[in-house]
């Protein structure tokens, strides 16, 4: 290797790429003119032994060791120089440019090597030379993504280096070379990283690699692939967290994706999906949460389901609303909606009481200190509140929806099982024991039209109703409790009367009222001033403007039995609303006023002891469903 240095073979050239040290070694190696030992060492990866002349290159994609070129031995005699040029110049027209000894190069440089002034071979030889580096750059146009064309490119470089190592043209050319290999090792590794799921969202892996090879080369379309395909990856990490249901943890990849570049719009279709995948699931989680509510016990299930989608939901998501407004809705009233009318079916094939649903909530119940007209047993108020609500039937039952009890039941009734009751008397204008008169007859004795509310019943006559409804519907009718009257009788207000502080509104409900007269011409001696509803006696049911819960004649037509068993206040009653009944009580309380009450007994606080037997012209009942 005498007088044969890396220096000297690479003498002003720049190539420092660490993927050019293996061309570099190759170089040394060219001066070692020993035919055997070359043949060695142009044994490839492949495993070819390589010929005079060719350059062996590996089968992967590793860049391929760029051998040297030897150039082929050309035998030229001193006679034979024209036909020489004559062959050159062929196999430059024909861009046989280096392969063998009947190629252009090797017959220009044979030719210089017999005459070096020869103006047609250095002419020749310079012609050559650009056709090979014209050659080498439409081969490094495609080296960015085709390792063979890379190799094509290095065989180009070690031929130029060999011919002309010190000329710039060369040296630009194995500058862009070198640019090459860097591009398609960063390009490369990078790949590798993808490949293994290191994307290097947060530093180094496939990304560090791929704007690297942007960096040297700006618009690269191979790292320019590189860099699409990271945020994919990154994307359907953020899809996988996400049908997963860890849609925190997909916004947080999606977020990273969108650092990765700029001016696309992959994410914001990546996101409208994942969006959609959310979309579903909390549908189907919402879905789940209803089924459960239509089941025994149901809510505790629904409740999980509304956690599950609060998990994962944006804020004010309506699927959540909706799902958290059945949930209290059926923890308070069931399947219904507070306000819902309804009618159960009975086994008799009829329907029963239209029901409205009493919203739940909570209110003071008895009268304040020092309301006009009240009593101490009347008090004290406290506070009671309705955790779930309850349906009451919209008016008072009714003589033909009592009718289809009695017909169904044969029941006999205390008034009739006594063979009298209290009835109204026109001609000295009280009540007095009337002799016959029971449920079928109005306030005067006479027989009642269906739509009037019943009269005569006693309280257990009223229980026995609404026993015989819950056996009927399948569902449980009772008497209102005393503080579920005055919750729905008062719907909201807390003032001395129903509808407020002062004088009935006009037509408010069937009171006692100064313009009232009754058929013989009576009129109240304790009335409201200046009333007149236009009935003296029961109206038919529902004739009156509805309260705001939807309920009619709680504030007058007929006083109403409830549950409670009497007592002489609310000392210790329940706070929950339910009925005060004490074992074998005989005393019940009526409750709310009635077309024969004075203005004190129309309070709303108003409340009064009746013997259970008790039947007149003045008490009737409603009912009450749990729901």
């Amino acid at each position: 290797m005498a007088g044969c240095s890396l220096e000297k073979l690479l003498r002003g050239n720049r190539i420092v790429a660490w993927g050019m040290a293996l061309v570099m070694l190759a170089a040394l190696a060219a001066c070692d003119r020993d035919a055997d030992q070359a043949s060695q060492r142009d044994r490839g990866a492949s495993g070819e032994r390589g010929r005079d002349g060719n350059v062996t290159i590996s089968g992967d994609d590793d860049i391929a060791d760029a051998l040297t070129w030897r150039v082929p031995e050309v035998s030229l005699p001193p006679d034979a120089l024209d036909a020489a040029r004559k062959r050159a110049k062929l196999a430059l027209e024909e861009g046989r440019l280096h392969d063998d000894a009947e190629s252009a190069i090797p017959l220009y440089l044979a030719l210089l090597r017999q005459a070096p002034d020869d103006a047609e071979a250095k002419s020749g030889l310079a012609a050559a030379m650009r056709a090979l580096l014209a050659s080498g750059d439409e081969a490094l146009a495609d080296a960015g993504d085709d390792i063979a064309a890379l190799r094509r490119a290095h065989v180009v470089a070690a031929v130029a280096r060999t011919v002309r190592p010190s000329d710039k043209a060369v040296h630009a050319y194995l500058s862009r070379v070198d640019l090459a290999d860097r591009l398609w090792e960063l390009n490369r590794n990078a790949e590798h990283e993808l490949r293994a799921g290191r994307y290097g969202e947060r530093s180094g892996g496939a990304l560090a690699g791929f704007r690297e090879a942007l960096r040297l080369q700006p618009g690269q379309p191979r790292a320019l692939q590189g860099i699409a395909a990271v945020e994919s990856g990154l994307i359907r990490r953020a899809e996988i967290a996400a049908a997963g249901g860890r849609f925190a943890i997909a916004e947080r990849w999606l977020e990273t994706a969108a650092a990765v570049r700029s001016g696309e719009d992959t994410i914001d279709h990546a996101r409208a999906r994942i969006e959609q995948v959310r979309r579903v699931r909390i549908a189907t989680l919402r879905d789940r949460g209803v089924v459960a509510l239509q089941q025994p016990n149901g809510i505790t299930i629904a409740r999980k389901q509304l956690a599950a989608i609060l998990e994962i939901a944006r804020p004010g998501d309506a699927m959540a609303t909706e799902l958290r407004e059945r949930i209290d809705l059926a923890t308070h009233y069931g399947l219904f909606r507070p306000g819902q009318a309804f009618t159960d079916a009975l086994e008799t094939g009829a329907r029963g009481p239209q029901m409205r649903v009493v919203p739940h909530g909570g209110f003071r119940m008895g009268a304040k200190d020092r309301e006009p007209d009240s009593a101490d047993y009347e008090r004290p108020q406290h506070y009671i509140r309705f955790e779930r609500g309850f349906a009451m039937s919209i008016h008072e039952v009714s003589v033909g929806e009592f009718r289809r009890f009695m017909k169904a039941t044969r029941r006999k009734t205390r008034a009739f099982r006594r063979g009298y009751s209290m009835a109204y008397d026109e001609r000295n204008g009280n009540f007095i024991r009337r002799s016959g008169v029971d449920w079928e007859d109005d306030h005067t004795g006479k027989p009642a039209a269906d739509d009037l509310p019943v009269l005569h019943v006693s309280s257990s006559d009223a229980q026995a109703y609404a026993e015989w409804l819950s056996q009927q519907s399948g569902r449980h009718y009772r008497l209102p409790s005393e503080a579920e009257f005055e919750y729905a009788l008062r719907a909201g207000g807390d003032k001395r009367y129903p509808w407020g502080d002062g004088a009935p509104p006009s037509r408010v409900a069937n009171l006692t009222g100064s313009g009232d007269h009754s058929p013989g011409g009576r009129s109240w001696k304790n009335a409201f001033p200046n009333y007149s509803d236009g009935y003296w006696g029961p109206a038919p049911v529902g004739r009156f403007a509805a309260n705001a819960y939807g309920l009619h004649d709680l504030a007058g037509n007929v006083s109403e039995w409830v549950a409670d068993c009497w007592h002489d206040g609310y000392r210790r009653a329940p706070q929950d609303g339910a009925a005060w009944v004490n074992p074998g009580c005989r005393m019940r309380v009526v409750r709310g006023g009635s077309w024969a009450s004075s203005p004190a007994q129309s309070r709303s606080a108003w409340r009064a002891p009746a013997d259970s037997d008790t039947t007149n012209a003045r008490i009737g009942f409603r009912v009450v469903r749990d729901l």
